[in-house]
């Protein structure tokens, strides 16, 4: 399984014409590539523990970042992923980012991360990760092992925060210019910022066309990276027997996308390529799906079922579920198909709790801390593209971005969409009479989706739970829909 850092759509295989990815795109015509794909969380820790779990960040314990000063965590009583297949007899391993804890929740049998390497070794080194796949690889075939392998990439995560020397997104990492090193199985792709294909949330700028040209070189770096791996599995005998995943853990780090919980924020890249005969090749689904399929997915790849609670109040649709007959037919077509958003943190500074529901056509946003301005991690902050907007506002020049920087920090606290009418989430329709069915049933449901992942925020802002009821507060904030 590959999972990309803040990766988007910047993708052959997605409709990018520019960014050039020949690696993914050809995987993606082995497979299935899903267009309703959408993490739970638009923050790296918060997904990924949701992806390894099964369970969203809020009912896991992985508020917001896990490492440094954040220090976000699993509960310690959960199980993941990679500890149920290595009580199954399968080998687990983990090449690049890992970003979760505690080690006993997430812990895999062959492990090569930030925890015992340089990040950049072993998530943006692709000759270096290769080699390391390929040891995998062996271990796996020497003991006669069935496995699973998580490949982290770092790219394209922005480095300009840590490592301004190597450029806004790392692209001088290994590039070979003087200073930076050499990754001997890269050859850099540089790309014209005037030529860039500009997602709508990011404004049409020269200093944002050229953060945006300096991601797609960490892009086709990841790209050659995920090249490389699949060789290895051919070479260690393992490309028609392997299930191949490749996805993103949240939105790209540009303003309007990682920590939002829009459809930029959200949506995200998602390929799976089965060996098994009669499965979809070079096809398009549109099922709605969440980054907590995964976990169910992959279970169900090994045969394995995973215990999940009776309730009478989940609705079917609601819970996570597994995507392999997804690979072999489309299912039926549901105006009712829904998936959710669960964000709370992202720096441990940034509290902006936010939930939502989002299905083919709308979607509805909680933002339970709507009175304060919605904060800028540090990444996002020091970029070309943050600081041009700041730079524009500040001296009241033109700035031809799709909302103004005042609307980005102030939102209500209830946001509804029409997708259909409104792709880019630009017309609020909360409170529209017309609507007023509609936004009723999105918010049980979201209610009930809370409640029955014991969510703690279920009750905020115009309450506090106590006793596994809602008690008012009669502070001015209850804003009932009916």
């Amino acid at each position: 399984m590959y999972i990309a850092d803040d990766g988007g759509f910047e993708l052959g295989a997605y409709g990018n014409k520019i960014c050039q990815t020949p690696n993914i795109d050809a995987l993606a015509k082995r497979g299935l590539i899903f267009n309703n794909a959408f993490a739970s969380a638009s923050s790296c820790s918060p997904s990924r523990s949701a992806l390894l779990t099964g369970s969203p960040s809020h009912q896991n314990g992985m508020y917001g970042l896990h490492h440094g000063v954040h220090h976000f965590s699993s509960f310690q009583n959960l199980t993941s992923l990679p500890n149920l297949l290595r009580d199954h007899g399968v080998y687990t391993g983990i090449i690049g980012k890992k970003h979760v804890g505690p080690e006993e929740v997430y812990r895999f049998d062959y492990e090569q991360s930030e925890r015992n390497n340089p990040i950049n070794q072993v998530g943006r080194n692709i000759t270096h990760m290769k080699l390391l796949a390929r040891e995998f690889f062996a271990n796996a075939n020497r003991d006669n092992r069935t496995f699973f392998l998580y490949v982290g990439f770092h790219d394209p995560h922005r480095c300009g925060h840590t490592e301004p020397q190597y450029g806004p997104f790392c692209e001088r990492f290994g590039s070979g210019e003087p200073g930076m090193g050499t990754i001997p199985d890269w050859a850099p792709w540089y790309y014209q910022w005037d030529e860039v294909q500009l997602p709508y949330h990011v404004q049409d700028t020269e200093a944002a066309r050229r953060d945006i040209a300096a991601q797609y070189t960490t892009m086709s770096r990841l790209d050659q990276g995920v090249g490389l791996i699949l060789k290895e599995l051919e070479a260690a005998g393992h490309k028609d027997d392997t299930l191949v995943i490749y996805t993103s853990d949240n939105g790209i780090p540009f303003p309007g996308g990682r920590t939002n919980v829009h459809d930029s924020g959200l949506r995200e890249p998602l390929i799976m390529v089965s060996p098994e005969n009669g499965t979809r090749r070079n096809q398009v689904s549109y099922a709605m799906t969440s980054l907590l399929d995964i976990m169910p997915t992959v279970l169900d790849w090994f045969g394995l079922k995973r215990e999940v609670e009776d309730s009478n109040d989940v609705v079917r649709s609601d819970v996570s579920k597994s995507l392999l007959p997804i690979l072999k037919q489309e299912p039926p077509y549901s105006e009712q198909d829904a998936v959710f958003a669960s964000q709370t943190h992202h720096e441990v500074t940034m509290y902006y709790p936010m939930r939502g529901i989002r299905t083919r056509r709308y979607q509805l946003i909680h933002n339970l801390n709507y009175a304060m301005p919605f904060p800028i991690d540090q990444d996002l902050y020091v970029s070309p593209t943050f600081q041009d907007i700041l730079n524009r506002t500040r001296g009241k020049q033109p700035l031809p971005w799709y909302k103004t920087l005042k609307q980005y920090y102030y939102r209500p606290q209830w946001e509804l969409y029409d997708l259909r009418r409104d792709p880019e989430q630009l017309n609020n329709l909360h409170g529209k009479p017309s609507l007023a069915g509609v936004e009723a049933t999105l918010s049980a449901r979201l209610s009930r989706w809370q409640h029955d992942t014991r969510d703690p925020w279920r009750c905020a802002p115009a309450a506090v739970l106590q006793q596994d009821q809602c008690e008012a507060l009669d502070n001015g904030l209850l804003e009932l829909i009916a």
